[in-house]
């Protein structure tokens, strides 16, 4: 069932990630949290997953032509010894696997989430939506969305870049149609009020790296409290 839903969402994904945010993953230049929505998009998505291979392909042949340097002879296990202590394990405990996607969210997102939907901790920000803030490096900010269908968000315009990958159900805008498996890249030139669509919840994985600048006065009060 997993495999049918990927090869449905793929083949009706219609927006899809630019080549700057590619290059610039594919670089390891991104926050943390963008680097989350793109890992996930790519995850659902053959035609950015092809082009990711390319850009790394291109990084791969420019590394080859470095000059190699010397590391120490114990490089490999401090690192490994770093990322068992990150993970909260012991020296002698082998890491996990990562987890198989097998429900909505990729495997990506289940890494974060530990768990899929039913494991998010959802808080309610107004208007029926709810949100859950992932924890990821601090500059930028990761963000699930569940918006009910028939609902607005509130107006507004982006102080930077807003990622947002649609991961169930879809929303419309003054300017398009965003539903599963889509992206949306968002900056300072946009300005839109999405409404999800009929039929089921609107479930969004978000990543923002400034505050947006909501129109209305009740948003605009609750932006603080709602880190958004």
């Amino acid at each position: 069932m997993q495999l049918d839903r990927k090869t449905a969402m793929t083949t009706k994904i219609k927006h899809h990630l630019t080549d700057d945010l590619l290059m610039a993953y594919s670089a390891g230049t991104l926050p943390e949290a963008f680097n989350l929505v793109v890992a996930t998009h790519i995850s659902l998505c053959d035609e950015c997953r092809a082009r990711m291979g390319s850009f790394d392909a291109v990084g791969g042949e420019l590394v080859a032509h470095l000059e190699a340097v010397q590391m120490a002879e114990d490089s490999l296990t401090a690192i490994m010894a770093k990322i068992q202590a990150e993970a909260g394990v012991s020296e002698d405990e082998p890491l996990a696997a990562p987890a198989v996607g097998s429900g909505l969210f990729p495997t990506p997102l289940r890494d974060y989430v530990s768990g899929d939907l039913e494991d998010v901790r959802w808080r309610k920000v107004g208007g029926g939506v709810s949100q859950a803030i992932l924890k990821t490096s601090k500059d930028a900010t990761v963000r699930l969305l569940k918006i009910p269908a028939g609902t607005a968000v509130p107006d507004h315009g982006h102080r930077g870049t807003e990622l947002t990958l649609v991961l169930q159900g879809a929303f419309v805008d003054e300017h398009d149609r965003f539903g599963a498996g889509d992206i949306e890249v968002a900056n300072e030139d946009l300005h839109h009020t999405p409404v999800a669509e009929a039929g089921v919840d609107c479930i969004c994985l978000s990543a923002t790296d400034a505050p947006l600048r909501f129109n209305g006065l009740l948003p605009r009060l609750a932006q603080r409290f709602v880190r958004i």
